[in-house]
């Protein structure tokens, strides 16, 4: 595994056709995974991406090769409420495995001035074992759905099929 020395910065207006890149392209590992009737293609379109930064979700990335290169990951942190989610962590599938993830969720972890929750597919145990190696920790099933419920706007659907972690940090909620 080679590791990247990563910068984490900010995304930019102009980056959002890289930005549905990633994600769609990264996105790929859940299909056959999470229920098929969750899942549709594109997995993210320019549509819900422009949704969801002006529902306030802030993008950052890092560039693959350093500044000015292309972006190689992005990871998004939404303040709701007394908490912020981190929201759409992915990273590009040649470049995974290399310390972008990590980097990405350090930084909003490191600059987090409230408690941190993640939603995450259940099905998606690679997605849970990464949180849970930087410090996040699998919630109750009842606590899940109360968190669900309390700091996102999803189907019924997707809350039956999804789990809750959080930050070793004061408690949320």
């Amino acid at each position: 595994m080679v590791r990247i020395m990563a910068e984490v910065r900010r995304c930019r207006d102009d980056e959002q056709a890289a930005i549905l890149e990633i994600v769609n392209a990264a996105a790929q590992a859940y299909r056959g995974v999470i229920p098929a009737d969750r899942w549709h293609e594109p997995y993210m379109d320019a549509a819900e991406l422009a949704g969801e930064i002006a529902a306030g979700v802030a993008f950052w990335g890092v560039d693959a090769g350093g500044a000015g290169a292309a972006l190689e990951g992005v990871m998004g942190v939404q303040p709701v409420r007394d908490v912020a989610l981190i929201r759409h962590a992915y990273v590009r599938p040649g470049g995974q495995r290399r310390g972008t993830g990590g980097a990405l969720l350090e930084h909003l972890v490191a600059s987090a001035t409230t408690p941190l929750l993640v939603g995450t597919w259940a099905a998606a145990t690679w997605a849970i074992a990464f949180y849970e190696r930087h410090g996040f920790a699998l919630t109750s099933r009842e606590e899940t759905v109360r968190l669900l419920g309390t700091y996102w706007a999803i189907p019924e659907r997707q809350v039956e099929t999804s789990v809750v972690l959080r930050h070793a940090r004061p408690t949320a909620g």
